[in-house]
């Protein structure tokens, strides 16, 4: 599934393609792609309307739209597992996995394509209640090493369940987890409560280092599924330290990395790199002390 990365390398190729651009038609080939909306409504909220502005938030790509020059709603893009966004030629073929196609005044088509069809491109008129669930932003000014370590501290859990759990950090994935968590040398089995403000400092970095160099380079194409809306690749899978490369050495200490399951995600880590957290001692109970010293 696209994650923040891929997300921002999308928003950021779409805007000069599709800011200042009005709708002038709808071609719906796959209806579950609106959500719950008919093909009517959606159509009737899109046609005439202008998109001035393209932004991300978490996984999501946002289209807010105007008409007379007032707000008219937002667009709200989720990829999903293999969902891309291309404007094109209208003689240009989007093939048969074309879910969702708009006529822009440019002259061009804007066409959301979906091979798994997991995809949507809904119309809302509050984003309020599409994102009340969705948490901080890892590049934010406002997402300190002091706030991560708040948010880490209020919830006992393992990292990278945690990390995931995008009602706490927004839009980091199963790749950019563990890539941040190998550049910390932090287990992602680890208990949260456990980390102290150093290698919170030291994760707070590695992922704010790693999602920049990821969106550099365009997002990672580990799977064939996930292009540019200029058609191409992302390359950031060719600086992967761990993600994929079970059985291959640690670019860092040559050490095997090993995969294995967290939370029904497959997980990749350098055993010596992140070293596996020691289990808490338990503490006994003060009955069962007064019948050992009986």
């Amino acid at each position: 599934m696209p994650e923040l990365p891929e997300v921002e390398t999308v928003v950021r190729m779409l805007v000069p393609r599709l800011v200042g651009r009005s709708v002038v038609g709808v071609d719906v080939r796959w209806q579950r792609t609106l959500g719950g909306a008919s093909v009517e409504e959606f159509t009737r909220e899109v046609v005439g309307a202008r998109v001035i502005s393209v932004w991300r938030r978490a996984k999501y790509l946002v289209f807010d739209l105007e008409r007379h020059g007032k707000p008219a709603g937002h667009l709200v893009g989720h990829l999903r597992m293999s969902g891309r966004m291309q404007v094109e030629e209208k003689t240009w073929d989007p093939g048969i996995h074309v879910r969702l196609s708009f006529a822009l005044d440019s002259g061009k088509v804007f066409h959301f394509i979906d091979v798994r069809k997991f995809g949507r491109l809904i119309f809302a008129q509050d984003l309020e209640r599409v994102f009340l669930k969705i948490g901080d932003e890892p590049l934010d000014q406002a997402f300190t090493p002091q706030h991560l370590h708040q948010l880490l501290g209020a919830r006992k859990r393992a990292l990278k369940p945690l990390l995931l759990d995008q009602s706490i950090v927004a839009g980091l994935g199963n790749i950019y987890v563990d890539e941040s968590l190998h550049r910390a040398r932090l287990h992602p089995l680890m208990l949260s409560t456990r980390v102290d403000l150093a290698a919170v400092r030291r994760l707070h970095g590695s992922i704010q280092k790693t999602l920049r160099a990821a969106i550099e380079r365009e997002g990672s194409s580990f799977d064939g599924f996930y292009l540019t809306p200029e058609g191409q690749p992302g390359n950031y899978q060719n600086r992967f330290r761990v993600y994929g490369r079970e059985g291959k050495p640690c670019k860092v200490c040559k050490t095997t990395i090993v995969k294995f399951t967290v939370g029904q995600r497959g997980t990749h880590v350098c055993p010596t790199c992140q070293e596996k957290p020691r289990p808490a001692k338990r503490r006994s109970s003060a009955r069962a002390r007064a019948r050992r010293g009986a």
